[in-house]
Formats: C-alpha cells, sequence, structure tokens
C-alpha cells in the first residue's frame, strides 16, 4: 500500500459555538417559531454553530422586505458612484475580517484554512470589481432613426433577487452573485446553505456596518424546503441565481416557472483534461492533481476526469500517482494541510460506493479508495483515489462524484478525444494539454464547455465569466456579463420633432 501524506491533529483551540440569526429589514431575527438547526464541524465533530430556523414566515417577511426596498427606489436610484463606494467599504471589511472569516469557514465546511483565507482574499477582490461596475452602468442611444426619432436604450436593475449559495464555497460563491445584484441597483433575499450558513450572517453584519439601505439584502437561514421553494416560486422575485447542482437546479426552474422569473444557474461538472502526447506531463500531472483534490474534489470546477493518449498514459499516471500520495490531508486547521474533510457521513458514502462500483466493473484503483483515518480527529476524511481502465459507461466517469477521486480514461486520436471529452450531460469546463496551439485551438472551439483551459486548470480573474452549458446551467457570473445578469433592457423611442404623421385624418 501506498504511504500517504497524512496532517494529524493540530490541537487547535475551536471557540464556541456560534449563534445565527436572520437580517430582515435591517433588523436581526430568531425565527417566529423560535426554530433552530445546529452544525456540527465534518473534521472536528464538535458543534460550531446554532441558527435559527427559517420557514415561510421569516422567508417572506424577507422577500417583503427586499420588494419595499427596491419599490421604494434609495437604492436603485441612487448614483453609480456611492453604491461603489459602500461596495468598497464592505471590501474594507472582508480585509479586515479575513481570520475571523476563514475560522469559521473551516470548521463548517472541512476545507483548508490556508485555502479559506485565500478564498476571503479573493472575495474581497470581487467586491471591489463589481464596486467599479457600479460605474459604468449604461445603456446605448440610436440617432439613426431619422429626423424625428431619437432610440434610447435603457439597462435597470431586474428588481429582487433571490440568491441561493451551496456549501463547497460558501463565502466565495456569495461574493460571485451579490455584490454584482448590488452594484446593478437590485435589493436581494440571500439563502446559504443550511451546513454553512456563518459567513453569510458575517457578511450581512458587514454590510450593516458599512452603511447599506435597510432591507437592501436580507438573509434567512433555513433548508430548501420552504426557504428556498418561496424564493424561487414567490412573484415578487424578479430572478433567482442558484449555484448547486443539477438536480435542485431542475427543481428551481420548475418553481420558477409559475411566474416567468428569470433564473441564473451554475450547477454540476464532469470536467474533462485532456492530454496529448506532446504535453509536458511534469506541469499536466501537477495541475491533475491539484485540480481534482483541491477543496477535497468537492467543487464543480474539479478535474475529475482526465482523458490521455494511450501512448503516455501508463507514464502520466505514475507521475500522477506519485504526487498523489504528497498531497498532505487531514487537519484543515494545520497550515501545511492541502485537503481536508468531507463535508457530510452521506456524502462520504456517496463518494466511496463510486469508486467501489468502479472496481467491481473492472476498473483499476491506483491509489487510495478508502475513507482515510487522521490520528487525533473524529471527523470524516477520503484518500487520494485514482481510478485507471474507466470507461466511458461506468458511472464514474460520467456522473458527478464530488470528491478526491479521478478518473482516467485514454484515447488514440484527436477526433475520439474530443468525443470523449463531450460525452457528458455537463459542459461547465474543459482543459488541454499540447505544446501545438492549432492543437489546443481546435479542441477549445469544439468541446462544449463554458471555459476552457490551455496547459493550465483553474485559473480564475474577476474579469472572466464563468458558466457552463448543457446541464451544467445557464447564465453567466463574473465579468461584465455578471453585471448584465442583474439588468432589465427597457427601449426608449421618442419623437424629437413635431408634426407626427397622422393615421386618421380627423377632418
Amino acid at each position: 500500500m501506498t504511504e500517504l501524506t497524512v496532517i494529524s491533529d493540530a490541537g487547535a483551540s475551536i471557540p464556541e459555538a456560534r449563534q445565527n440569526r436572520h437580517l430582515i429589514g435591517g433588523a436581526w431575527q430568531d425565527s417566529a417559531d423560535g426554530a433552530t438547526f445546529e452544525r456540527v464541524s465534518p473534521s472536528h465533530g464538535l458543534v460550531v454553530s446554532n441558527s435559527a430556523k427559517g420557514g415561510t414566515v421569516e422567508t417572506e417577511a424577507a422577500i417583503a422586505a427586499a420588494r419595499h426596498a427596491f419599490d421604494e427606489g434609495t437604492w436603485r436610484q441612487m448614483p453609480g458612484k456611492d453604491r461603489a463606494a459602500l461596495l468598497n467599504r464592505v471590501a474594507d471589511l472582508i480585509d479586515e475580517n479575513r481570520e475571523r472569516l476563514a475560522l469559521i469557514e473551516v470548521l463548517e465546511s472541512g476545507k483548508p484554512i490556508s485555502q479559506s483565507r485565500g478564498e476571503i482574499e479573493g472575495a474581497a477582490d470581487l467586491w471591489r470589481y463589481a464596486a467599479s461596475l457600479a460605474r459604468t452602468v449604461h445603456g446605448d442611444s440610436h440617432n439613426s432613426l431619422g429626423a424625428d426619432m431619437l432610440g434610447v436604450v435603457l439597462k435597470e436593475p431586474i428588481g429582487v433577487a433571490a440568491i441561493i449559495t451551496p456549501w463547497n464555497f460558501p463565502f466565495l460563491i456569495v461574493s460571485q452573485k451579490l455584490p454584482f445584484a448590488l452594484a446593478a441597483g437590485c435589493t436581494a433575499v440571500v439563502k446559504p446553505s443550511e451546513m454553512t450558513p456563518s459567513t453569510t450572517v458575517i457578511l450581512g453584519e458587514l454590510l450593516t456596518e458599512a452603511g447599506l439601505p435597510a432591507g437592501v439584502v436580507n438573509i434567512v437561514l433555513g433548508f430548501g424546503d420552504p426557504v428556498g421553494t418561496l424564493m424561487s416560486s414567490d412573484a415578487r422575485v424578479d430572478m433567482v441565481s442558484f449555484t448547486g447542482s443539477t438536480g435542485v437546479g431542475k427543481r428551481i426552474v420548475a418553481a420558477a416557472s409559475g411566474t416567468l422569473k428569470k433564473v441564473s444557474l451554475e450547477l454540476g461538472g464532469k470536467n474533462p483534461q485532456v492530454i496529448f502526447p506532446d504535453a509536458d506531463l511534469d506541469a499536466a500531472a501537477d495541475a491533475i492533481v491539484f485540480g481534482v483534490y483541491f477543496n477535497m474534489g468537492e467543487c464543480c470546477n474539479s478535474g475529475s476526469r482526465i482523458i490521455v493518449h494511450e501512448d503516455v498514459a501508463e507514464e502520466l499516471v505514475a507521475k500522477v500517482n506519485k504526487l498523489s500520495a504528497k498531497v498532505p490531508f487531514g487537519d484543515p486547521l494545520d497550515a501545511r494541510t492541502q485537503v481536508g474533510a468531507i463535508i457530510s457521513d452521506a456524502h462520504q458514502g456517496k463518494i466511496d460506493s463510486y469508486v467501489k462500483d468502479a472496481a467491481k466493473a473492472g476498473a483499476k484503483v491506483e491509489i487510495g479508495g478508502a475513507p482515510l483515518e487522521v490520528p487525533g480527529l473524529q471527523g470524516r476524511f477520503y484518500q487520494p483515489t485514482v481510478v485507471s481502465g474507466v470507461t466511458p459507461d461506468m458511472p464514474i466517469a460520467r456522473e458527478e462524484v464530488f470528491g478526491p477521486v479521478l478518473s482516467v480514461l485514454t484515447f488514440r486520436d484527436e477526433d475520439e478525444a474530443i468525443r470523449l471529452a463531450n460525452d457528458a450531460a455537463y459542459g461547465l469546463s474543459a482543459g488541454v494539454w499540447s505544446e501545438n496551439i492549432h492543437t489546443c485551438l481546435k479542441f477549445a472551439r469544439n468541446v462544449q464547455a463554458g471555459t476552457v483551459w490551455t496547459n493550465t486548470w483553474m485559473d480564475g480573474f474577476a474579469e472572466m465569466p464563468f458558466g457552463g452549458v448543457k446541464e451544467s446551467g445557464q447564465g453567466r457570473e463574473l465579468g461584465r456579463y455578471g453585471l448584465e445578469e442583474y439588468l432589465e433592457v427597457k427601449t426608449v423611442q421618442l419623437r424629437v420633432a413635431r408634426g407626427r404623421s397622422l393615421w386618421v385624418n380627423a377632418g
């Protein structure tokens, strides 16, 4: 058995469980019925937060507050420079509270502290980028419609945005949505995952401290039913922005269909990296290991399947196996750790079942393939796992495992590589490794994915749009496109001269 790199319990002190409440109309509130729920850390097995459990009363109150704040107009009519100034203040406050945010995010999600710190820093950058966009919202004018007419295209905030965020990147993903909605002039109701509510609540505290008017952002804690369902179906909500599983995304579309509100979805992925024989195999192996183990593989952008040319498959897999054994798995509160704990018992069981089923179907488990014991901790961890000999029909090759598990497939020629890459219901991201720019460009133009990386994996920039095709979602986040999601287009046609030709002769 290959010896893995395991980081034992670091002995870090765990703070008392945090108490979270809803933010509705500018006031922090418990649930009307007093209901609460707790979050047990997936890495340390201790209760780390207690939260008010929202229901119909709290959700409807939050929607009403957001609707009133939008219709009243203070925020949507505020000059862009003033909205920008507030968003920049929020970014500064995020930086000031980075350690507090990072710690509770580690305890609720299981991700490593070094990664969490980086995500909080990246989130602050997103708020600053959205602030810069707040001053650039504009439409178009058309002065070529004839001497008597002037056409104006206005871009206005769409209204009340329901924002539903997942557990794997709780603070980063709310920061991919909320500041762009606010920059556009929208108001919002936000529901974080019930497994990772605390950093969103802290964000609410920072928004209040920054001076955001009451009711512009409301936060309801709780579960998809009834909170998410009501946010998706209520006629007072103008759009829904959701990140999570494809199955839940389909249910949100169904719930929203009754009012035909706009829906923006960032869903699952089964993201391929195609490695051609002329690729830099050392660089590719490092990126593959990063892509599949980052955030414990609990990442929609996980590079969970590689499609490697048969001439270099054995060499590449050997390199990946060797690097996999060196990646530090273990206590997420130790700064050396790069891979932390799995989010829940049920999810750990799902990950393991994919590996076991693939092995029964004839695939080879090169490394890992079982839960991981971390000395001193009672949490749940899973070994770095590489599965070779995978065929395209296996569930491990087609479905989102969402864990530290890499599937290895092989190909013989360029057309087969592209066909295998596209042979999935998803289309979020893809990668290609080759020293030949023509090979890379052909792949990029033919692969069905919202993002294509060439000779790298998972680089990201606030300026570049992100989203998927097929069952990976619809709409885009980040970049100018991320702002456009929250804007509605209105056409204004102005007659600028007297003497309109009469349709009816009154004489």
